[in-house]
């Protein structure tokens, strides 16, 4: 077992009893490589790393209770002017389309693209709403030492909805929709715009300064439960929570997860969803994206073809952001996880510790994609009239589940088989008489 090393970067002091927000001495497996760890009694402002792979173990906060609190509550305030006022106004051949975000989404439903309406709708209204107030609930449970009806479901929901929050992926999107916007028509960003910056880093720190760890150890604390028990032969380290339970249990008494050693079927899963997503990538590309027109002319564009258009329109800049999101991006992703599962079944083309970095760049640059599923939209509710008209394409739908596949992909690769086949694949190669396949080893 290794001793785990730490970081202060608070200098700690007493606080009232019930604000107590040390986390005591314990072991846990990391999440990412399965190194056992013993970790030493954390206070306010330090974190601890995995000795071996370097990932965050736990952070306790310099202000664990009220930081949180304080970057909710901004946010929702910073949602509610954003969804009611005015994002931008677009002004062509005398016809002004004035828009916000809601009435964005009403133009997709009128227009019979309700699949699209509703991904804009979770990804960058209803998860972040849902998001914010758990945020509200938890930690005020956890400032007034209170125990609220459905607790530990606020808590799970809360710290599984980060993942699917784009609120900022949608702003990049608008600078890119303004710049094509720009050449063509008359366009004025509006209020909304600019406060939907400072919405998208305050639910960036809202997500950071929720440290997952301490969280449910404070929450059974609270629920009358101690989370912490020792390792044994009995017991296996949750992979979410990080606190050890019984082997019996079908879900875990502190988090409400699955209990499991590694992810049941994890390679099964993160290949069927890689498979599917390469099948919709072909159609993705393949069809048209965008449709736009004119009392004179209809122009269908599939990914490709509007990049090649926008470059030889002088519209480089777009053209590279569209290709890297579009076509890069989802490219390298479904190769890179390609790469990822046939390692963890076949052996390792490199050490371990980089093909963790190729998981987590695969994992983080996921949600990137759908910079040109939003510019669609913003481009469509732009231009909705018969003077100019712009619909998304079929590939529109493929694409977008093409993103969401891909995410789902990584989501359910566990990435501590990659380390699991490289002390495999070491020890096969250190007794080179043991015939391979008399070994037994399970994969999933």
């Amino acid at each position: 077992m290794k001793k785990v090393k730490f970081i202060n970067h608070y200098r700690w002091r007493a606080y009232p009893p019930s604000l107590n927000a040390d986390l005591p001495a314990h072991t846990v497996d990391c999440p990412e490589c399965g190194q056992r760890i013993s970790l030493p009694r954390l206070k306010r402002g330090q974190e601890a790393h995995c000795p071996r792979c370097g990932h965050e173990i736990v952070d306790v906060g310099k202000n664990p209770y009220i930081a949180p609190l304080a970057y909710a509550t901004a946010s929702l305030i910073l949602m509610v002017f954003v969804y009611s006022m005015t994002f931008v106004t677009v002004t062509l051949a005398g016809i002004t389309s004035i828009l916000s975000l809601p009435s964005m989404m009403k133009q997709l439903i009128v227009s019979d693209f309700g699949f699209l309406a509703e991904v804009m709708f979770v990804l960058t209204f209803g998860s972040p709403l849902v998001f914010l107030l758990f945020c509200l609930y938890v930690y005020l449970a956890l400032l007034f030492d209170k125990v609220f009806p459905g607790l530990s479901y606020a808590t799970r929901t809360l710290v599984r909805l980060r993942h699917f929050i784009m609120v900022d992926v949608f702003f990049i999107s608008t600078l890119v929709a303004y710049i094509k916007l720009s050449s063509v028509a008359e366009v004025s960003l509006g209020a909304a715009f600019y406060l939907m910056l400072a919405l998208a880093l305050m639910l960036i720190r809202t997500s950071v300064s929720i440290s997952e760890h301490w969280v449910y150890y404070k929450i059974n604390q609270i629920l009358g439960r101690n989370a912490i028990e020792a390792p044994s032969e009995e017991r296996v380290c949750c992979s979410r929570c990080l606190y050890f339970r019984e082997k019996t249990e079908a879900t875990c008494g502190v988090c409400g997860a699955d209990l499991y050693h590694r992810r049941p079927k994890s390679l099964s899963m993160s290949t069927a969803f890689l498979v599917a997503a390469v099948l919709l990538y072909i159609p993705a590309n393949l069809l048209p994206i965008m449709i736009s027109s004119n009392p004179t002319v209809v122009q269908a564009n599939t990914i490709f073809n509007g990049i090649v258009y926008m470059w030889e329109e002088g519209d480089k800049l777009i053209a590279a952001i569209i290709f890297s999101a579009s076509i890069l991006v989802p490219g390298a992703k479904i190769v890179l996880l390609i790469v990822l599962n046939l390692s963890a079944h076949y052996g390792l083309p490199a050490n371990s510790k980089t093909m963790l970095k190729i998981y987590h760049f695969t994992d983080s640059v996921g949600k990137w994609s759908m910079i040109d599923i939003f510019v669609i939209i913003i481009l469509m509710s732009s231009f909705h009239s018969y003077m100019a008209r712009v619909v998304p394409g079929q590939a529109a739908v493929y694409f977008c589940l093409v993103v969401i596949l891909t995410m789902l992909s990584a989501y359910f690769f566990d990435p501590r088989l990659l380390w699991d086949k490289s002390r495999y694949s070491k020890t096969i190669t250190d007794r080179p008489s043991e015939n391979v396949s008399d070994t037994q080893y399970t994969y999933d």
